[in-house]
């Protein structure tokens, strides 16, 4: 058995994002066609823009740059959660057509201090991974016999998102109240982001980081942060 390591790489993302994207804001006054418009695009149009269109919340310019990442080395676990972000595209590993009987494994850092813990895991993987070879020995499908693969199995996923996605994937998944994995995964992407389009994603984060606001109510991780959650239920 082998742990797993995280790996985000940026495959590709629109040509000039932040341009592209203040092409569309000024398309929006302007009789001048959005190729028109693209060419003529300042440095200092993109950093008044950008900011004018995420400080009002009028975001939905931004969603015409995209990025794609290849991400492996993560959990099913993690995957699970991911897919909630709806406004994506995803393509993973199937564990129904690629057999899997020498699965890498996600080693949570709550296990890996404590070693008893972590000698109950390892066997259980390996008692996993022998019994699903005697399964697949049996002539039983991979369709079936992934279904005793654990959630702490490694899977590899082709993600997509428009930059109005990473906002809300940034604000949610960087929180500190967010899955340690997810939140390690998170915090790659953005970096990746940040070197393609600094002054959009200068303004990508946890909430209690970019609107000094925490949501969670009483279950919020203690950060100095007006809790608007709070201010909400005293308001109405």
């Amino acid at each position: 058995m082998k742990q797993a390591k995280l790996k985000v790489t940026l495959l590709s993302h629109t040509k000039d994002p932040e341009r592209t994207i203040v092409a569309a804001i000024r398309q929006c006054y302007s009789q001048e066609s959005g190729a028109e418009l693209w060419e003529k695009v300042t440095d200092d149009q993109k950093k008044r823009l950008i900011k004018q269109v995420v400080a009002s919340g009028h975001t939905s310019t931004i969603e015409h740059a995209s990025f794609t990442f290849a991400i492996e080395g993560v959990s099913r676990a993690l995957t699970h959660q991911l897919v909630r972000h709806r406004i994506a595209s995803y393509s993973q590993k199937s564990q129904r057509y690629v057999k899997d009987g020498g699965f890498e494994f996600i080693l949570p850092p709550t296990i890996n201090k404590n070693s008893e813990a972590k000698k109950i895991y390892l066997n259980g993987l390996k008692n996993i991974q022998e019994n699903y070879g005697k399964l697949l020995a049996l002539e039983i499908p991979a369709e079936d016999a992934r279904m005793i693969l654990p959630n702490g199995c490694e899977t590899k996923i082709v993600v997509t998102m428009n930059c109005r996605s990473l906002f809300n994937f940034f604000a949610e998944r960087l929180c500190m109240r967010a899955q340690w994995e997810i939140r390690q995964m998170a915090t790659l992407m953005l970096v990746e982001c940040k070197k393609i389009a600094p002054d959009i994603f200068k303004y990508a984060g946890p909430t209690c980081v970019t609107e000094k606001i925490c949501w969670q109510g009483k279950l919020n991780c203690g950060k100095p942060a007006r809790n608007k959650s709070i201010e909400l239920r005293e308001r109405f």
